[in-house]
């Protein structure tokens, strides 16, 4: 199970204050540096965090998996197409959502998602599908060709306190039916240290979690090495 940073947050204090403090490319650098296996961004139309140039200026900084997040309109497909990340995944965002809140109706959108699927896969790019947490779904994603679900994990987070083992039960049964139609699984959305260790027990096989908000919080109080180091050992990696 590999970590990729999502660094919006990052960039979302830079433009709070103008210029180029923090520095984004070399948080990137140092996050992988610190044993980050991927990151991960999802730039949104107003550019209010991540903007589209850090997009491409990102491209030459990411030695590990590059994941780009986003609705997937005419200005974002053209920009991963130019990219060429490791990954697209893609979100069923309006412009001024604060931050993902749903996953596709992937049935109501099925001919929409194939046809971007397909523009993705022609230029060689890994493409993933944020989902909510329900098996049923699965073959119609596994039919759209997608390679990935990313599974939309706050109601898990939402839940953990209160009772741990039916908040993971939906995400056990929607994980297994995905692989079970072929689809690799990743998982994101306030995704922490207090609930990431229970996460990747009971659902071992997810290929990769993405994990910003509550990371970069972290950093805030332990560093960001030490806080990358925390999370990986949740995940069991080192």
């Amino acid at each position: 199970m590999r970590l990729s940073v999502n660094i919006n947050k990052v960039a979302t204090l830079r433009n709070a204050r103008g210029g180029k403090v923090p520095d984004l490319l070399q948080v990137a650098a140092d996050c992988q540096r610190f044993g980050a296996q991927g990151i991960t961004v999802h730039p949104r139309p107003d550019e209010r965090h991540i903007r589209y140039q850090d997009v491409r200026n990102l491209k030459a900084m990411v030695a590990t998996e590059y994941n780009i997040e986003g609705y997937p309109s005419p200005e974002f497909m053209q920009l991963v197409l130019d990219v060429q990340p490791t990954q697209v995944t893609l979100v069923p965002d309006a412009p001024a959502a604060i931050t993902s809140n749903a996953g596709w109706d992937v049935v109501r959108h099925k001919d929409f998602l194939t046809k971007i699927v397909e523009q993705l896969h022609g230029a060689g790019i890994r493409s993933s599908i944020f989902v909510d947490a329900h098996a049923a779904i699965m073959p119609t994603v596994a039919g759209i060709g997608a390679n990935r679900v990313e599974l939309y994990t706050e109601p898990y987070a939402a839940g953990y306190a209160k009772d741990a083992t039916q908040a993971i039960a939906p995400f056990v049964e929607a994980a297994g039916a995905a692989e079970k139609c072929g689809l690799e699984v990743n998982a994101g959305h306030d995704l922490n240290l207090d609930n990431l260790r229970y996460f990747a027990e009971q659902i071992p096989f997810v290929s990769e979690v993405s994990i910003g908000h509550a990371l970069i919080c972290d950093a805030l109080y332990f560093g960001l090495e030490n806080t990358i180091q925390m999370y990986l050992q949740k995940l069991k990696l080192i």
